[in-house]
């Protein structure tokens, strides 16, 4: 693999000094091997080279295919399946924060190379199988929003979580343009906006909206004070927008999703960076009220980050682990429970979106997982769903975002690298 350089004439992994090229340990599941941290002026970056699908595809599993339904959007994040089968794609590109130090610069440009030139539209999209045939109409559905993400169906309102407020449409089924410009339910944190994205679900009863608020920092560097309101899920009153903290001390909660049946509140949570290859583990787990989970003092449990000051040991005492690691720097960005009419070993879990590394130097991620469940808990190694986003040699054509279930037996899958929107089914 290719290894960018920092400097013209200086590479990147001779300024870090790490870069192991070894294989990580273990870590999937409940108990993931968690090694010393290592520190270095900058993380080992290798970055994705984008390039086109052409006549490629995305692998999946045999008895399965896949189908591209949507090409040439706009940044698209995440969606939503509504009751007639209609598919709303949240599309946008945000954030606000200034950066802190030169490194923070320069990662910043080559990070950016990996990812869309596209600007990110603000709007939500349409798609439609009018005639049901696996032919989408494409069609706009709202304009002139602020970086949208998390999306809701509650009856006969739609919410939409912009970076900087939770708004709520009026939705009539088999609508396909919004009536008018949103009502604001509640603002959102957003005065400094380093993790940008406001996650969505909705309570099994709709009395509830829970939003994930990203934090300003990978680990307080802004200061404390550019951390209010920030590294926890809000619950808010979806008439009303009376919010409160329902969990802390989750550093960025990308996505949510309600398990059927029980009513339980999930999340996947990307972790902290800069002390290693192998840590921090992010993760998969259901979100208890009242909980924290640590960041910024410690990581999976009671594991000091020695970087933060000042520490906190009470905090740190109070810090409880995730349920499911899905290994370090994966950026897990969506999650959505399956239905049996996903069939087979597919039929119980969860998929998860890995929109992939960019601080090691083997990369991760860059596929959707399967999580298998047992008994409403996670209980085996996570399953390859959807891969063949990334060669060995580095070349990139795709980055899995938001994934969510179609009630009529498909996964959907947005791509923000190639502006895809992909639809997985059974054959």
């Amino acid at each position: 693999m290719k290894y960018l350089s920092l400097l013209a004439v200086v590479p990147l992994s001779a300024i870090v000094g790490v870069c192991s090229g070894q294989a990580g340990p273990s870590q999937v599941g409940a108990a993931p091997e968690l090694p010393k941290p290592e520190r270095g002026l900058l993380p080992d970056m290798v970055i994705a080279k984008p390039a086109e699908w052409g006549s490629k595809v995305p692998t999946v599993p045999d008895g399965y295919s896949i189908t591209a339904i949507a090409t040439d959007l706009e940044i698209p994040r995440q969606m939503l399946v509504l009751p007639n089968g209609d598919i709303l794609v949240a599309e946008g590109r945000g954030g606000n924060a200034a950066k802190l130090k030169p490194k923070d610069v320069i990662a910043g440009m080559i990070k950016a190379k990996g990812t869309s030139p596209v600007k990110g539209g603000n709007r939500l999209t349409l798609l439609r199988d009018a005639e049901g045939d696996g032919t989408y109409e494409v069609s706009t559905f709202a304009e002139n929003l602020n970086a949208p993400y998390g999306l809701a169906l509650v009856g006969n309102e739609l919410y939409v979580a912009n970076q900087d407020a939770l708004v709520r449409f009026d939705y009539q089924p088999g609508q396909t343009k919004a009536s008018g410009p949103p009502e604001t339910v509640t603002p959102l944190p957003s005065e400094i906006n380093h993790h940008w994205t406001k996650a969505l679900a909705a309570s099994a009863d709709g009395q509830y909206l829970y939003v994930g608020i990203g934090s300003n920092s990978n680990i307080t560097e802004r200061g404390m004070t550019a951390e209010a309101d920030r590294a926890r899920i809000w619950r808010v009153n979806a008439r009303t927008g009376e919010h409160k903290a329902y969990a802390t001390g989750l550093r960025n909660p990308t996505a949510l999703t309600i398990q059927p049946d029980t009513g339980q509140l999930w999340a996947v949570v990307n972790e902290r960076d800069e002390i290693g290859p192998n840590l921090v583990p992010d993760y998969l787990t259901a979100v208890q009220e009242g909980a924290f989970y640590g960041w910024p003092y410690s990581y999976w449990g009671q594991n000091v980050d020695e970087r933060v000051r000042p520490q906190d040991p009470d905090k740190v005492a109070a810090a409880i682990k995730p349920d499911y690691s899905l290994g370090s720097h994966v950026a897990a960005l969506g999650v959505a429970f399956s239905i049996d009419a996903m069939g087979g070993q597919f039929a119980n879990g969860v998929f998860v979106g890995e929109h992939g590394s960019w601080n090691r130097n083997e990369p991760v991620g860059y596929k959707v997982v399967f999580v298998p469940f047992s008994e409403g808990r996670p209980s085996g190694p996570p399953v390859d769903f959807v891969a063949g986003f990334r060669d060995s040699d580095g070349t990139t054509r795709g980055r899995p975002v938001g994934v969510t279930v179609d009630p009529r037996g498909a996964l959907i899958v947005a791509d923000d690298l190639s502006n895809t929107i992909w639809r997985i089914a059974p054959k």
